[in-house]
C-alpha cells in the first residue's frame, strides 16, 4: 500500500533521504508522491505529483530550494479516498497550513469527523480521509504537537500509521500507529520513520518496530515512545533490532520472493477487506461502494460474473455462493469469450466485473457489451483509479495493497472474500434469514486467525513440496466449493513451477481424468470436512485403487483421511464457504517451494505479465 518517509537529523540530509526511501518504496505500488519540509525559517516547502517519484523530481528540480531545518516528511500514495491528483496526493495540510502529515490506513468515520470540522470553519481542499487528521490535529492544537496527536487519534476509527510535522515546532517529528507498519531506524544524532525497513536501510540498520497503539515523539536529538493512552507518563523501553538484510532484501521485509511475502500477508490483507464492511448484529455486509446501486439491487434476477485466469477462478466460488446464499442464478464467464457470446443480458442482470490491476482490457470489453444490454455493471479491482474502477456503475476495492509478485496469491482470496461479502448483501436483500447471515459474517470474521493457523504448517508444505518438484504431471480435485480451489491450484504451480497440471471436478474423474492415474501421477485432493467429505473420499479410493499417490488438503483432527492419503497438508476446521478460501493458501505454499526447489524465477515466471492490458 502506500509508503511513508519521515526524517530528523542534519539538515543537508533531510530531501535526499525522503527522496531515497520513496524510491526504495516504489515496490510497493503507487500513483503519486510527495514532500514536505520545514524551512529554517518556519516555513513549510511542499512538492506533490502524480505519477512516479521521477515526477516528483522534476517538480523539486524547478523549485528554488530554502534553507532547510531538520524535519521533513514525505510519501508515496496508493488512492483509496479520492482520485489520483496533487490535490489528493501527500502529505496533507491543515486548513491554516500549519499542520503537515502524511497517512496510511482508512480512517472509517472520516466523514463524520469531517462534517465536524466543516462547522467548526474548517475549509478542505481534497477528496481523502487524510485530509480530516490533519485538521483534527489543528482543531487540538495548542502549541504542542504531541498532545494535539495523541487527542486527534483517540477519535479515529479504522487503521493508520501517521508522520505528523508543524510549522511552529520546527524542531519535532510525531508519528502514532495503529493497524498499518512503521519502523523508526536509529542513526547518528538522525532518525528516519518509514512503512517498512527498505526506506531506512540505507541510512541505518538499528531500527524499533512500532506497535499498535505506541506514539513516537522526536526532538531534541532524541527520542521517545509511548502509549498512547498512558498519558505519556510511563515512556516504553523498546528493543532496537539490527536488520541484517542488504537493500533489495529489504524491500521484500526480509522474505527471499514476494511471493512468499504475498502469501503471509494474507492475514492482514483479508481483515484489509472486510475492515470497516461487516454488520454482526444485522447479519448484514455494507460496501460504500455500492450505496448508490443499492436500490437497482433489489430488482435483480440474475447475477453474471467476469474474469479471466485466477479472477475467473474466484468468480466460479462466486457463482456458488450467489445460488447458495443468494438464492439467485449466477453465472461465470471468461471475459474474453463473453463478447463474442450472446449472453442472455437485461436490466434486471447484475454484472461484476472482477480484476487485481482494474486494467485488464478483455474484461474491460466485456464490461462495455453488458453496458450496451442494459445490465447493472459493477467491479471489484484493487487499483483505485484504473480503467474497470471509472467505467463501472459503481464498485468495491480490495485494499490489499499491491500484489508485485505475477502469481497472485492475496487477490484471489480478497476477491473471494468479497463476492462472499456481495452475496450476503444480496441475500439479505431476499431470502437469507438474520440468524444465517449472522453466522456467515462470524465466520468472515475469523478469517485472519484461520489463516494464522494455516500458515503455521508451512514448513510441512515446504517438505512434501521436494517430491512435487520432480514430477512433470499432477491432478488437482475438488468438489462444490473447493472445485474452483482446485482450478486455482492447478493454475499456480502451472504459472511458476511450469509443472502441466489440470484442475478438475471429483465428479469428473471417471468420465476420462482416470485414464490419466498411475504411480507416476500424483493428484491434490481437497477432501476437507465439508458437505461432499464422503463423495471426494471416495474419489480418493479410486485414485489409490490404481497406484496412485495422493495429496490431501484435510482438516485438522481428521483421523479418517490419515488411512488413504500419502501426505496431508492441514488446514483448520471452518465452514465450508470459509474454508474454500483457506484450503486455497497450501497450495499457494506448495506452488511456491516447487518453484523454489525447481531453481526457477518465483515472482517473474516466463512468458507472463502482472496486468494483461491488450486482448
Amino acid at each position: 500500500m502506500c509508503g511513508i518517509v519521515g526524517y530528523y537529523g542534519y539538515s543537508e540530509e533531510v530531501l535526499p533521504t525522503l527522496m531515497n526511501g520513496l524510491k526504495r518504496l516504489e515496490y510497493r505500488g503507487y500513483d503519486s508522491a510527495g514532500v514536505a519540509l520545514v524551512c529554517s525559517n518556519k516555513d513549510i516547502f511542499a512538492r506533490k505529483a502524480v505519477g512516479k517519484v521521477v515526477a516528483l523530481e522534476e517538480k523539486i528540480a524547478e523549485a528554488t530550494l530554502p534553507e532547510f531545518g531538520h524535519v521533513g516528511i514525505a510519501h508515496t500514495r496508493w488512492a483509496t479516498h479520492g482520485v489520483p491528483s496533487e490535490a489528493n496526493a501527500h502529505p496533507h495540510h491543515s486548513f491554516d497550513k500549519k499542520i503537515w502529515l502524511v497517512h496510511n490506513g482508512i480512517i472509517e468515520n472520516y466523514a463524520e469527523l469531517k462534517n465536524r470540522l466543516k462547522a467548526e470553519g474548517m475549509e478542505f481542499y481534497s477528496q481523502t480521509d487524510t485530509e480530516v487528521i490533519a485538521n483534527l490535529v489543528a482543531y487540538y492544537y495548542k502549541g504542542d504537537l504531541q498532545n494535539a496527536v495523541q487527542h486527534a487519534i483517540a477519535e479515529l476509527q479504522g487503521a493508520y500509521a501517521i508522520a505528523v510535522i508543524a510549522s511552529d515546532e520546527p524542531d519535532r517529528l510525531v508519528a502514532a500507529k495503529m493497524g498499518a507498519p512503521l519502523v523508526l531506524g536509529i542513526g547518528v544524532e538522525e532518525f528516519v520513520i518509514a512503512s517498512d525497513v527498505s526506506a531506512i536501510i540505507s541510512k541505518t540498520r538499528d531500527v524499533i518496530f512500532l506497535e499498535d497503539g505506541e506514539l513516537l515523539n522526536i526532538s531534541e536529538h532524541n527520542y521517545i515512545i509511548r502509549d498512547i493512552k498512558d498519558d505519556f507518563l510511563n515512556p516504553l523501553s523498546k528493543l532496537v533490532e539490527r536488520v541484517e538484510w542488504d537493500e533489495e532484501a529489504a524491500s521484500k521485509e526480509g522474505f527471499e520472493h514476494f511471493l512468499m511475502k504475498e502469501i503471509t500477508e494474507q492475514k492482514r490483507s483479508l481483515a484489509d477487506s472486510c475492515r470497516g464492511r461487516l454488520l454482526e448484529e444485522e447479519g448484514n455486509v455494507k460496501f460504500g461502494g455500492l450505496f448508490d446501486v443499492q436500490d437497482r439491487l433489489k430488482d435483480i434476477d440474475r447475477v453474471v460474473l467476469l474474469g479471466i485466469g485466477t479472477s475467473y477462478y474466484a468468480c466460479k466460488l462466486g457463482e456458488l455462493y450467489f445460488e447458495d446464499i443468494a438464492g439467485i442464478p449466477a453465472k461465470a464467464e471468461m471475459s474474453p469469450e463473453f463478447r463474442y457470446k450472446n449472453p442472455y443480458i437485461d436490466e434486471h442482470t447484475w454484472v461484476i466485473a472482477v480484476s487485481q490491476s482494474g486494467e485488464t482490457a478483455d474484461t474491460i470489453a466485456a464490461i462495455s457489451e453488458a453496458q450496451q444490454k442494459g445490465a447493472l455493471v459493477t467491479g471489484i479491482v484493487n487499483t483505485v483509479g484504473s480503467t474497470i474502477s471509472r467505467i463501472t456503475d459503481a464498485g468495491v476495492y480490495n485494499h490489499i495493497g499491491p500484489e508485485i509478485s505475477v502469481a497472485s496469491t492475496k487477490a484471489f482470496t480478497s476477491q473471494a472474500t468479497i463476492l462472499l461479502m456481495h452475496a450476503i448483501l444480496l441475500g439479505r436483500m431476499r431470502n437469507l434469514s438474520l440468524t444465517d447471515g449472522q453466522k456467515l459474517v462470524r465466520d468472515l470474521q475469523q478469517l485472519p486467525e484461520l489463516v494464522e493457523k494455516t500458515l503455521a504448517h508451512k514448513s510441512e508444505v515446504e517438505e512434501l513440496a521436494k517430491n512435487i518438484a520432480k514430477t512433470d504431471n499432477l491432478m488437482y480435485i475438488g468438489r462444490k466449493y473447493n472445485f474452483p480451489v482446485a482450478l486455482e491450484g492447478a493454475l499456480k504451480i502451472k504459472e511458476i513451477s511450469y509443472i502441466h497440471a489440470e484442475g478438475l471436478s471429483g465428479g469428473e474423474l471417471k468420465h476420462g481424468f482416470i485414464a490419466l492415474i498411475d504411480e507416476n501421477m500424483p493428484t491434490i485432493a481437497i477432501a476437507t470436512k465439508d458437505s461432499v467429505y464422503d463423495k471426494q473420499l471416495s474419489n480418493i479410493e479410486e485414485i489409490k485403487a490404481r497406484s496412485g499417490k495422493v495429496i490431501v488438503v484435510a482438516t485438522e483432527g481428521d483421523e479418517q483421511i490419515k488411512e488413504l492419503a500419502d501426505q496431508i497438508m492441514w488446514v483448520p476446521e471452518c465452514s465450508e464457504e470459509i474454508g474454500a478460501i483457506i484450503n486455497t493458501i497450501p497450495l499457494q505454499i506448495l506452488a511456491y517451494y516447487v518453484s523454489v526447489f525447481r531453481g526457477l524465477d518465483v515472482d517473474k515466471p516466463r512468458n507472463l505479465a502482472k496486468s494483461v492490458t491488450v486482448e
